[in-house]
């Protein structure tokens, strides 16, 4: 393979990437909240809590935004900090009860705005999709660890 045969296919991951944030991200902001906070709540829904460090690996924020992004989803009182029963040192971060409101109200309506968008994808496509970025994923982590 040529060494510049890939670059097309990054522009077009960015462009997809791109594209995705110009339509998910103004629906968010109308629900109140900032993508970095919906990524956490989202994340956190249906969950007993995490510790920051498994959040920080499940979500797209950087280890240095999330503490804030935690603090201010702490201070709208949608989440808590609590001591870990398994490490003293670390806190697990749980969503409140007005935070598992908010998820129950906000994670159906995005994930209905945002299925507008594959709404006109078929089911084989967006299996090929998957299937393909999935591979990708893989060839990404399996490089990292050479």
């Amino acid at each position: 393979m040529s060494q510049k045969s890939f670059i097309p296919v990054l522009r077009e991951l960015a462009r997809a990437y791109q594209a995705f944030e110009s339509h998910s991200a103004p629906h968010i902001r109308s629900l109140g909240l900032t993508p970095s906070q919906f990524d956490i709540i989202a994340t956190l829904g249906n969950t007993v809590g995490m510790s920051f460090k498994e959040l920080g690996e499940k979500t797209l924020i950087t280890k240095g935004t999330l503490t804030g992004v935690v603090d201010r989803l702490e201070a709208k009182s949608l989440v808590r900090r609590i001591a870990s029963t398994s490490d003293g040192r670390s806190q697990i971060v749980q969503l409140t009860r007005k935070g598992e409101t908010l998820f129950a109200k906000v994670f159906p309506a995005h994930i209905e705005h945002v299925g507008q968008a594959f709404a006109s994808l078929t089911q084989a496509e967006l299996d090929s999709m998957q299937a393909t970025l999935s591979r990708l994923r893989t060839a990404f982590s399996a490089s990292s660890n050479k």
